[in-house]
């Protein structure tokens, strides 16, 4: 048994909103997790990221897979995981998802982009055919081998068709299997209040920060994907490396935050169970 798994579906069936922070690393997932956070997000933009590429699809599954693994390995949380468009048809999907699963992600979602994908956020998405992807969706539910993992129906249709094709594919994402919905690009507050009332009687996912998180929760969402994290991670490098470069020194960062992050990594208890086996 996945505890991890089983801890999500608990959390889904609660009713409340929630929250799991970008991440793409497993020192993120353990801060996220130290702060009190509940489940964590695998963000495949960050992934990419932290690999020197843009999220145009460049990452393997291989390589997201890995990504994955290494974090659920990290924190006891869930870990929702970004798996792009499946990486191909739903033969291949099945294969993502089984590896997903070996890899210990506890929810992963697909998306209806046309591969190569891209950001959800960046301009010239283009989607396929709603009736191509909702084999991908039933190969994805099929797949699964515990059924406490989360199978994620994410469509991206909304700034290529509109509104309409959006509820049309939600709808019948759910109706092949998707436990989920998570409609992308959700750039203004009428595209978020669309969001909630034209699909709120279905299981939503939302992706971004146009609302602080207890407004959102009003929206009934059963999850938010919390960008805000990854682009202050960004906002705080660049600065701190501005910093040194220009001044000699990064103030402020000394012993204190030192300790901060030895306790952190457990280094004491990783100390202690070598000492076990001294000779």
């Amino acid at each position: 048994m996945n505890h991890a798994r089983a801890r999500l579906r608990e959390m889904l069936a609660r009713g409340e909103m929630i929250v799991a922070p970008f991440v793409f690393d497993c020192l993120q997932a353990k801060l996220a997790e130290a702060s009190g956070f509940e489940a964590v997000y695998m963000t495949g933009f960050g992934t990419a990221a932290a690999r020197g590429f843009p999220d145009l699809g460049l990452l393997t599954m291989t390589e997201m897979a890995a990504n994955a693994r290494a974090i659920a390995g990290a924190v006891n949380v869930p870990v929702i995981c970004d798996a792009d468009t499946g990486y191909g048809n739903p033969l291949n999907v099945f294969r993502t998802v089984r590896e997903y699963e070996d890899a210990g992600a506890a929810a992963l979602h697909i998306e209806d982009q046309v591969f190569p994908k891209r950001c959800g956020f960046l301009e010239g998405k283009q989607v396929i055919a709603l009736e191509e992807m909702v084999p991908k969706v039933r190969a994805a539910c099929d797949a699964r081998r515990d059924p406490d993992l989360v199978i994620i129906a994410r469509s991206d249709a909304l700034a290529v068709t509109g509104w309409d094709d959006v509820e049309r594919r939600c709808r019948a994402y759910r109706e092949a299997g998707a436990d989920l919905l998570f409609v992308d690009g959700i750039r203004t507050l009428d595209d978020l209040n669309n969001y909630a009332s034209r699909l709120g009687d279905l299981p939503l996912v939302y992706n971004g920060a146009l609302l602080p998180v207890p407004e959102l929760a009003k929206h009934g969402f059963k999850v938010t994907i919390h960008i805000g994290t990854l682009m202050a991670a960004f906002e705080r490098m660049r600065d701190a490396m501005n910093e040194l470069m220009t001044t000699g020194q990064v103030a402020g960062k000394g012993l204190g935050t030192f300790r901060d992050f030895v306790k952190l990594m457990n280094v004491e208890e990783y100390q202690a169970l070598g000492n076990r086996y001294a000779y």
